[in-house]
Parts: structure tokens; sequence; C-alpha cells
């Protein structure tokens, strides 16, 4: 039971006012391909990100729906830097005209992270070992 305590979280949804926009900025900047869910019957669409259901740990998806908001505040989610350091990711955002609402800051022994808004508004962090 104490190994599966190591990354607790078992899945996210991030709020999308606009799924085609908010999976272009996603895969522009993460690179991620995403599989989308035909509408449930109680309205919500969703957009997977990849993700093995086999493995342990937190699985994700964009959500549309009446209830789903995008957020500046509240809850913090990370991604790991789509490029090698927090640095490098960081001027990937400045081409990409992704606003940056924290630059780069040390989290001492846990490395580096920023944090980004998406196109819908959500606040993202990065995070990295490398500056």
């Amino acid at each position: 039971m104490a190994e599966r305590m190591k990354n607790p979280i078992g899945w996210i949804d991030i709020p999308a006012l606009d799924l085609d926009r908010a999976e272009a900025f996603y895969t522009a900047y993460f690179g991620f391909a995403f599989d989308r869910k035909p509408t449930s019957e109680s309205g919500y669409t969703m957009s997977w990100f990849p993700m093995d259901m086999k493995s342990y740990g937190s699985g994700a998806t964009l959500m549309h729906g009446e209830s789903y908001v995008p957020s500046k505040t509240g809850m913090l989610m990370y991604f790991e830097a789509p490029e090698e350091s927090i640095a490098v990711s960081l001027e990937k955002a400045k081409e990409q005209n992704v606003t940056v609402i924290m630059g780069s800051t040390s989290i001492g022994e846990h490395g580096f992270m920023a944090i980004l808004e998406d196109s819908e508004g959500n606040a993202i962090a990065i995070h990295s070992m490398k500056e």
C-alpha cells in the first residue's frame, strides 16, 4: 500500500471553453495528441490526454461543459516542462505568445517551476530539475 501513496492523484479534469482551441494549445506547447470522446448524455465533452490506464498515477482530460469554468485561482497542476529546462520551455512559451504568469522559480532540491496561462485561462505550472 505504501508504494501506491507515492503518486495518489488518480484523475484531473482541466476546464475548457473551446476544446479545439485547448487541444491546439496543449498540442503546440507540449506535443500531446488527444482522444476526444462524443458529448455525453449529461452534456459534457472530454478530450483525453495520452495515458496508460494500466499504470499507476494520474490521467487527465480537457473538459467542456456547464460546470467546467477555467480559473487562475485554486489548484495548480504541474506538467513536466516540454523542453529540457525551464528556461528553454519559457522561451518556447514566448515564441508561441503564451502568457507567463510567474517566471522560473527555484523550489530548492525539487528543481524549478514556472506558471503559464493556457488558452482557456487556466493557470498551469511546468516543472524541471534544470533551470
